[in-house]
């Protein structure tokens, strides 16, 4: 078994009975790779490298295009190629529900979109789910809710450790045992609304079956909507260290979100006092 050529490096050494470029015949490498240094980064790298890390940690959902805009904002002329070698370089990749929450398998049934240009002026006429990533001090949570189209009103949420799509189902139950069920329901093409249990949850109480179109986060608006608001007036700010603390955290907020919170998409009015009306 041959080794890698880092390994096959550390044989050549000085040796009078042997010069440097016969260890190097021997060892099967180029002799460029002993005398090759690598080039000190240079020092508008480091920079740019700090700028992300600090961005990277309150936003990490920024990709290299989102981050290559902000650091253009900040000042600095580069180009997208910069910043996607420098986020490589530096390990970070943008971390968003989509192909991390919810991967599709190609042998699960899909459903058409149906909410292009409808009217949706009704509570329960329309609901939808998805799942985001809760980042914790060691590993990831998971939150699922379930979303009233008309009135924003959030139905019924659930924490997870995992993305089995166990929890994605009980708060689509737990929604319909509280608020009866939508004439449409919307999801993304993800394997836990893909499968046969939840389809069969949403066949078994008669409701019509919408999925987003492949790569479009805005077909399910308000969800995405709604992650972003629980993120940036509760989650991040408050920084809580166990699922305990989470959890407890989360019940306050979104009892404010529904009761209190007011939109000026409703005519600044709450999501309750809608979804009772």
């Amino acid at each position: 078994m041959s080794l890698p050529i880092k390994n096959r490096q550390e044989w050549i050494r000085p040796d009078k009975a042997y010069s440097t470029r016969r260890q190097c015949r021997l060892a099967g490498i180029d002799r460029n790779f002993i005398y090759y240094k690598k080039a000190p980064e240079s020092e508008l790298n480091v920079k740019l490298k700090g700028l992300i890390n600090g961005r990277y940690e309150r936003h990490p959902e920024y990709g290299s295009p989102r981050m290559t805009d902000w650091v253009r904002d900040e000042g600095y002329d580069v180009n997208h190629k910069r910043i996607t070698r420098l986020m490589k370089d530096m390990r970070l990749q943008a971390i968003t529900p989509g192909p991390h929450t919810s991967t599709a398998r190609k042998e699960d049934e899909k459903y058409p979109y149906m909410l292009r240009d409808k009217e949706i002026n009704e509570n329960n006429q329309v609901w939808s789910t998805d799942i985001t990533y809760i980042r914790m001090n060691e590993g990831w949570m998971y939150l699922t809710a379930v979303i009233d189209w008309n009135s924003r009103y959030i139905l019924s949420w659930k924490l997870s450790n995992t993305l089995d799509n166990t929890f994605c189902i009980e708060v689509v139950e737990e929604a319909i045992a509280r608020h009866g069920k939508p004439e449409i329901f919307n999801t993304d093409q993800g394997s836990q609304y893909t499968s046969i249990k939840f389809i069969e949850l949403l066949k078994e109480n008669k409701i019509q079956i919408s999925m987003d179109g492949k790569g479009r986060a805005l077909d399910n608006v308000f969800i995405e909507r709604f992650w972003w608001t629980v993120k940036y007036e509760n989650i991040h700010p408050n920084n809580y260290e166990d699922v305990t603390s989470l959890t407890e955290g989360l019940r306050r907020y979104i009892l404010y979100y529904n009761t209190e919170r007011k939109h000026s998409s409703l005519d600044k009015k709450t999501p309750m006092e809608i979804f009772n009306n």
